[in-house]
């Protein structure tokens, strides 16, 4: 534990002493900032009833922080130790290929979290000029925060496997976006085969992001959702896993 914890600092560390962490944090600042314009400007003072959580889910601007960040931010976990040519020290350090795997994953999933702390400011200043407490329903926002979490871990898990293969770091994200960019058009796929009842739709509406993050938003927490989340990030840890233990045999 105290070797995960100590590795899970230094990689934490190492995104804000390059400029990784900043770049991320300021682009999504900037994207967030430029949704809640749009949002505002597209009520015209009418009153909505829908969470404006989901109002923000279903800008564009939501997904393309999603789909950009995580690259970024995983790109250089294992490549950059790759080209560096460190990670054949570390691999001979004292320190189990899963605590290394895990620690990596671990402090990206909480930039990743930190990428996504702004929005918490945003609802807060429109609660403050609207007048209105109701923007701010802790169980909404809780539920919203969670679904975040779970999305990235995701992510997150898919971008460390893209690291894992390659010693590049401009193709460990093109390969982490390629995989994050293919799993957010099923959830349109889902859409055309919304009444349908067979295996492979209801196999789609399994795999649908934007579904699933509808439902976090408005506050419900579906097990079904936690079910996919946590199966599909321990599968591809579980990648990555081997691909780390693989250099080990060669």
């Amino acid at each position: 534990m105290r070797a995960y914890l100590t590795l899970t600092r230094r990689e934490l560390a190492a995104f804000f002493f390059s400029w990784i962490g900043y770049i991320v944090i300021a682009g999504a600042v900037f994207l967030m900032g430029m949704s809640f314009v749009t949002l505002v400007s597209s009520l015209e003072g009418v009153p909505t009833f829908l969470p404006i959580t989901e109002l923000f889910l279903r800008s564009i601007y939501f997904w393309l922080i999603l789909l950009f960040s995580a690259p970024v931010i995983t790109m250089r976990l294992f490549a950059l130790e790759k080209s560096s040519g460190t990670f054949e020290t570390l691999m001979t350090t004292p320190v189990g290929d899963l605590a290394v795997v895990l620690a990596k994953f671990s402090a990206a999933l909480i930039l990743f979290m930190i990428v996504w702390l702004p929005l918490l400011g945003f609802i807060l200043i429109l609660r403050y000029f609207a007048h209105d407490p109701t923007l701010f329903e802790e169980g909404t926002l809780a539920a919203t925060f969670l679904g975040l979490f779970l999305l990235g871990a995701l992510y997150m898990s898919m971008g460390c496997f893209a690291s894992s293969l390659t010693g590049n770091q401009i193709v460990a994200a093109m390969i982490a976006f390629a995989i994050g960019l293919g799993l957010f058009i099923l959830s349109f796929a889902a859409d055309r085969f919304a009444v349908d009842k067979s295996w492979s739709a209801a196999t789609l509406n399994y795999v649908c992001l934007r579904a699933q993050m509808e439902d976090f938003v408005q506050g419900v927490v579906d097990t079904r959702w936690l079910a996919f989340y946590a199966t599909s990030s321990a599968f591809f840890l579980f990648l990555t896993h081997r691909v780390v233990q693989s250099r080990r045999w060669r």
